[in-house]
């Protein structure tokens, strides 16, 4: 058969590559509705990027969030798609030669999502279901499609007719000449076939996959109409309210509370858990628990709730990052609720040193038992400035313990407490290279100039916030292109467990400039100018900010 019989080769490769692409197309579609038959979770994508994230080593997962910041997740799943296009256009290439083979390959790449969901550590025996229904549906596309453009077995060239008696060639025949006469009533492959089968498959995912993502939102529905029927009660321990002069007034200050919607939000779900309230429980076990408890959401509604204002930080935080935040937080006393279950702190003879909490959506994080019962105010905490927890930030329950950073402290969606021992028990940080225990470093950021600022001659006014939680901000300074340290003015302070604003007026002259800020602490402790990352307990350093004064 001639080449041009064939069609060229490039248009071949590339309707090849365009079937795999159908066929993961596909895959994910019929995946996607039917996971809303089991859960939004075991969706492919979901699964494959929950198990790449548990893998994630702390320095690669600390420069996501370092880069991406909150966008490491839909970064992440947007890496995971590429990497499926590609695989999918080389399967489809193979197919056009090596059918089974690449029918085979689209299958096995099927059975990845399968293993990703079978090793979450929150995992339901359906979760492999819809990737083992991608994985059948991708291989059966992918052989429909590469069907359509294999070419036909090649004709059997037709040998010169025979002369007529006398010797002659006759009729038409006599036209075409000597040789080998190819036949041209045989396509090379059914291109209006493959156009049609590959319309419709794609079309068909597409439905599957809006279907998919629509059933799946209406699982979240009776969730979010279990926190809209919910009233939040006044708390027997009320907040005091915030002090004049604890909120300065200064274009480009963060706010003294931060609004929900502007709260950081640093974890590994993919997929925002939606529990109902209505059917949600808290289990309470382990050492030194003398009976198994189980709670309600309304049983923790009936108890005495206390309302505190609070900072929290994330361990992720760079030095002048944006993962700390202030909000007034409503819960149920942690230390009470354990008292009551018989739990004892080690100083007084309890046999557990650590309280893991586990989340709905696998996460695990240990904290200290003699810090929850040391005084602070750790809580069960059930409202966010005045509101029902918002569901990004742990609906319907979380934990909130003052002065710890969130991967030992701050346990979202909360469905299990238990308490063992740290030598017993790794939590999901731990195991993943970061400290057992982690109290918040006393830190301060310049929120005003901003970094590559432009500001006028004269009084500029520097200003920012400073936090070191559970010890109380003493002192700031700042100081510029590395002279003498200016003693900045501290707003008033709510509490010991929230940050504090602070300002200072610079008379600034022309020119490049650097300004740096340090914090001390009540406890006499200041900052130090040593540069560390993250990992394992928190970066440390000074904040500084280059600025051009016109």
């Amino acid at each position: 058969m001639t080449a041009w019989r064939r069609g060229p080769r490039w248009l071949r490769v590339v309707l090849g590559g365009l079937a795999g692409l159908v066929s993961a197309a596909a895959a994910l579609g019929a995946a996607e509705l039917v996971s809303a038959a089991v859960r939004p979770q075991s969706s492919p994508v979901v699964a494959v990027g929950g198990a790449v994230i548990d893998r994630t080593p702390a320095p690669v997962k600390d420069y996501a969030v370092r880069h991406f910041g909150t966008n490491d997740k839909p970064v992440l799943e947007l890496g995971i798609v590429a990497v499926l296009a590609l695989f999918a256009v080389l399967l489809g290439v193979i197919a056009q030669r090596f059918r089974r083979t690449g029918c085979a390959g689209a299958a096995v790449f099927g059975l990845i999502g399968v293993l990703a969901a079978w090793s979450r550590p929150d995992r339901h025996r359906a979760d492999v279901v819809p990737s083992l229904m991608g994985a059948l549906v991708a291989a059966g596309v992918l052989w429909l499609l590469s069907a359509r453009l294999t070419p036909a077995a090649a004709p059997s060239e037709e040998p010169d007719p025979l002369p007529a008696p006398g010797g002659t060639v006759t009729g038409p025949d006599l036209l075409a000449g000597p040789g080998p006469r190819p036949a041209f009533d045989r396509p090379a492959f059914d291109r209006r076939g493959f156009v049609l089968a590959a319309t419709a498959a794609a079309a068909a995912s597409a439905g599957a996959g809006v279907l998919g993502r629509t059933l799946n939102g209406r699982r979240g529905a009776a969730a979010a109409a279990s926190r809209e029927t919910i009233v939040l009660p006044r708390p027997a321990s009320p907040a005091a309210a915030v002090p004049r002069g604890a909120a300065l007034r200064v274009g480009g200050l963060s706010a003294f509370t931060t609004p929900a919607d502007s709260f950081y939000r640093v974890d590994t779900a993919l997929v925002v858990p939606k529990i109902d309230a209505t059917t949600w429980r808290l289990r309470l076990h382990g050492l030194g628990v003398a009976r198994e408890v189980e709670f309600g959401y309304d049983d923790l509604l009936r108890r005495g709730l206390i309302e505190r204002d609070i900072t929290l930080t994330c361990v992720s935080n760079q030095v002048g990052g944006p993962y700390v935040g202030n909000a007034r937080w409503i819960g149920v006393p942690l230390a009470a609720l354990l008292a009551e279950a018989g739990v004892r702190p080690p100083s007084k003879g309890g046999p557990a040193d650590q309280l893991v909490a586990r989340s709905v959506d696998g996460m695990s994080i240990g904290s200290p038992v003699e810090t929850v019962f040391d005084g602070r105010d750790a809580m069960l905490a059930l409202g966010m400035n005045g509101q029902p927890l918002p569901f990004a930030h742990g609906f319907p329950v979380r934990v909130v313990i003052p002065g710890l950073y969130g991967y030992v402290s701050a346990c979202k969606w909360l469905h299990e407490l238990e308490l063992t021992t740290f030598d017993s028990y790794d939590a999901y940080w731990v195991r993943r290279g970061w400290s057992r225990q982690a109290p918040i470093k006393t830190e301060s950021r310049i929120d005003t100039p901003k970094p590559f600022a432009r500001p006028k001659a004269g009084r500029v006014p520097v200003a920012g916030v400073a936090w070191a939680q559970h010890r109380g901000v003493d002192r700031v300074e700042v100081r510029v292109d590395g002279g003498r340290w200016h003693t900045a003015t501290l707003a008033a302070e709510d509490t010991t467990d929230t940050w504090r604003q602070w300002l200072w007026e610079w008379d600034a002259s022309p020119g490049g400039h650097t300004l740096e800020v340090r914090a001390t602490d009540r406890d006499g402790s200041t900052q130090t100018e040593r540069r560390t990352g993250t990992v394992p307990d928190g970066a440390t350093g000074w904040h500084s900010v280059v600025v051009t004064v016109a």
